[in-house]
């Protein structure tokens, strides 16, 4: 159903864009570099936090982590990651398939600076096995993301 959501997504606001399935898994940094054939920085992975009551989802380059000051800075609280168990219920995407297309339902989406040092990224697309490479402005429009500095610097 996911990976269905996210098809439905782009069906509707940008069909220009195709879903990328893959026989391997990409659910992790590492095999989606592998299976996509790009640096690991260009994955854009999906993180499903909590702040208070608040959920959002904060895409950012694989090799990047997030940096607890600047994201409380940001979000005005501690964050924390969602429990495993909520991520699909809160999603509707399964681990390792987060993207911020095709939602359960709407969230808040965050991306951060770091993706703006790429042409294009490859997010996942709803499921362990599919993505998409899109410009990291474009994903912003789509998903009406604001664009947040809340990183470490890599490295």
């Amino acid at each position: 159903m996911s990976l269905e959501s996210v098809r439905a997504f782009f069906a509707e606001r940008a069909p220009d864009i195709t879903v990328i399935e893959l026989a391997t898994s990409t659910a992790t940094v590492a095999e989606a570099e592998t299976g996509h054939g790009v640096a690991p920085a260009q994955i854009a992975k999906t993180l499903s936090i909590r702040v208070g009551d608040q959920v959002a989802l904060v895409v950012t380059r694989g090799d990047a982590r997030l940096d607890n000051r600047k994201a409380k800075a940001v979000f005005g609280g501690k964050v924390r990651m969602l429990d495993l168990a909520e991520v699909e219920t809160i999603t509707g995407h399964p681990v390792g398939g987060v993207c911020p297309f095709g939602l359960r339902a709407p969230l808040p989406v965050y991306c951060d600076v770091s993706l703006k040092a790429f042409d294009a990224v490859v997010p996942a697309a709803g499921s362990t096995h599919s993505a998409v490479r899109i410009a990291p402005a474009r994903m912003a429009e789509l998903t009406g993301a604001v664009w947040v500095d809340v990183c470490q610097e890599p490295g």
